[in-house]
């Protein structure tokens, strides 16, 4: 992969790269196609990253579909596919990882506490490899994003990464690879995080800036459904996923509720 990415640099391309776990759907696809738009060679990684994932949570049950996925790959105009095993990425003396201080102490990073240092240490090998000009990630991963944002400055990497909008389904729910998991029956409750982010921002715009009320209807419209347990519900900074009690500007409003087993997460852009 590195030799292959040197000779598309020397032919003068410009490579775009969309790093993916794989069970590829419309939103990996946006990615991709935002991607083209930024420069000519598209490199997509396909690689369920163990180092994210903490003991208990879904590594070996997490849906895999190579084959269609390379399929799709392909069809969206790619160039090239990076789909490494483990013992390539984490040989069995590895002992290297990539940390931030302030960020992953937020949101997601508090129930699951390795989780970014997981996606920041794969994610700089994945750069170190396919040596791309871009990277784009999704802006429904809103906290990860930053996250990578933060690394590639504070580490000097010379890649320019692109967020992009997130991608929902036709009743509202955020695309995810996850979304496989839930039943019909579970399909209302995992509606009710979209349904609580577009009532925060009826809240907000009709001038309710307390970020504890917004907070508290959106827990009155999730907790309305079975099988649902919120994990967070979080008003914040968008720099800095600090909290923000006033919503005086705009801010970001992220959650994580479990329906079910399935964990799901969610975000909107509050502005005053």
């Amino acid at each position: 992969m590195q030799a292959h990415s040197d000779e598309m640099r020397c032919l003068g391309k410009k490579i775009v790269f969309v790093p993916t776990m794989g069970f590829l759907h419309e939103g990996h696809l946006s990615l991709m196609r935002e991607g083209l738009r930024h420069g000519d060679y598209l490199v997509v990684s396909i690689f369920v990253n163990p180092t994210q994932f903490a003991q208990g949570e879904d590594l070996d049950s997490y849906p895999r579909s190579l084959e269609r996925d390379l399929e799709l790959v392909e069809k969206e105009g790619a160039g090239a596919a990076f789909t490494p095993r483990e013992n390539e990425l984490y040989p069995e003396d590895f002992q290297t990882y990539v940390s931030l201080e302030s960020l992953p102490r937020h949101l997601c990073g508090i129930s699951r506490p390795t989780f970014f240092r997981g996606v920041t240490t794969v994610v700089s090998k994945l750069f170190n490899i396919v040596k791309p000009h871009i990277a784009v990630f999704g802006e429904k991963d809103y906290q990860q994003l930053i996250i990578i944002r933060r690394m590639v400055r504070d580490m000097n990497f010379d890649i320019g990464i692109v967020g992009a909008p997130t991608i929902r389904e036709p009743d509202g729910l955020a695309m995810s690879s996850r979304n496989a998991y839930l039943t019909k029956a579970q399909r209302p409750a995992a509606l009710s995080l979209y349904k609580s982010l577009l009532k925060a921002k009826t809240i907000v715009q009709s001038r309710i800036i307390k970020a504890a009320r917004v907070i508290d209807e959106a827990k009155i419209i999730i907790t309305a459904h079975a099988e649902t347990d919120i994990d967070y519900i979080n008003v914040c900074d968008p720099r800095t996923l600090d909290d923000m009690p006033i919503i005086d500007r705009p801010a970001l409003m992220a959650l994580a509720v479990r329906v079910g087993k399935t964990r799901l997460i969610d975000n909107v852009l509050l502005v005053p």
